[in-house]
């Protein structure tokens, strides 16, 4: 077997939610809305695949769902995109990434990635023959210096992988920061993959700057989005890429022998659902961002030290007040013993992981949210 996958241990997201089952406990660990998501959409897919075509649709994605991912960014970023060579329909951003890493990535490349980093990107990067070169990110502010970039840039430097907005940390990265990184992408002729599947939540004052809209990284940026976090129908898969010609014409060929299409009932209810107007999205984004304060306000009442979510549907939680050392034993301590998950924030580090931070989700109904407080009360000897 190959090592790379046989000796991956189970992730931490699965290992929480059958804690989570096994003991009947409340799951603010893994990342999905309790709410079913836009029922005009879903109405949409389920038209689509009672009346519409249901046989293999075109690889690169259908023309109605391109048009509409150009049409999309043009609206809400005032990217200027060719739908025919520049953009690209996948089975979710994961394949997405899957598909970058391995169409830019060869043995012995080096590639900078940023932790916490999300799980597939480093034994997708491996897989590929790249060699991690890792900046760690540290609470609460998660930013990157420039002599974190000068530790990890180098001649051999081949590829950058961000996420923005970041998961676990709910940072958005500020435009300066982001001008910064593309100064050393052009400086080592280094192509960015950039996954933005949170670009949409984003709350008050805060702003996503797409990779792709700073200077001199339009022709080396392969920018993902996802219309799972979107539509909060995460369970959906589809991954929305945007790339210049020369970049994607590669990124398909991988994505070609990976999944090669997506459902067409999905596709086309996403088409639909980009052209929305951008109240849909304040309101998405609203009502996220009152879930976030309820479970921030809740969780400061009971004395936790909250770390400020700026996007994203998790907040985290700085044990060290409270005494503990070990992020990974107090969460299965909180879910064995008290029926609250979380994820440990150590989860996301390949080496030197910071143990003092905890993830929790925010993306569930008021009931689902008071009774996690209740139980994180109890949890810290508060009821």
């Amino acid at each position: 077997m190959n090592p790379l996958f046989a000796d991956l241990p189970t992730t931490i997201f699965e290992m929480m939610s059958s804690l989570a089952r096994e003991h009947q406990a409340i799951n603010l660990g893994q990342g999905f809305p309790d709410d079913p998501g836009p029922e005009d959409v879903r109405q949409k897919a389920a038209e689509a695949s009672l009346s519409g075509y249901n046989q293999y649709p075109s690889m690169m994605g259908i023309p109605e769902l391109r048009d509409a991912i150009a049409n999309h960014y043009g609206r809400f970023h005032g990217l200027t995109i060719d739908a025919q060579r520049e953009t690209m329909v996948t089975s979710g951003a994961t394949e997405a990434l899957t598909a970058a890493i391995l169409a830019t990535v060869k043995p012995g490349d080096e590639v900078v990635l940023f932790q916490p980093v999300y799980d597939s990107y480093l034994p997708m990067v491996k897989l590929a023959g790249g060699i991690p070169k890792l900046v760690t990110l540290k609470p609460p502010h998660w930013h990157f210096t420039q002599e974190d970039l000068d530790a990890v840039f180098s001649p051999k430097t081949k590829a950058v992988l961000i996420n923005t907005p970041l998961n676990p940390t709910g940072t958005v990265l500020p435009r300066p920061l982001l001008e910064m990184l593309a100064a050393y992408c052009i400086k080592f002729d280094a192509i960015c993959i950039s996954d933005e599947v949170w670009e949409h939540v984003v709350f008050e004052g805060h702003h996503h700057v797409p990779l792709m809209s700073i200077p001199g990284m339009r022709e080396r940026t392969i920018k993902v989005g996802s219309a799972g976090k979107m539509f909060s129908l995460t369970g959906w898969k589809v991954g929305l890429v945007v790339a210049a010609p020369d970049l994607l014409r590669v990124v398909s060929k991988a994505h070609q022998f990976l999944t090669f299409t997506t459902p067409p009932n999905l596709q086309v209810a996403v088409a639909y659902g980009l052209m929305k107007d951008a109240a849909y999205f304040k309101n998405m984004r609203d009502t996220f961002q009152k879930s976030r304060d309820r479970l921030t306000d809740g969780l400061r009442a009971l004395g936790f030290d909250v770390i400020p979510s700026q996007g994203t549907y998790f907040l985290n939680i700085d044990i060290s007040s409270l005494g503990a050392t070990d992020d990974f034993e107090f969460c299965k301590k909180l879910v064995v013993d008290h029926k609250v998950a979380a994820i440990p924030v150590s989860a996301f580090y390949a080496q030197n992981p910071v143990k003092n931070v905890i993830r929790l989700c925010f993306a569930k109904n008021d009931e689902t949210l008071d009774e996690g407080l209740t139980r994180l009360a109890r949890a810290i000897g508060k009821k």
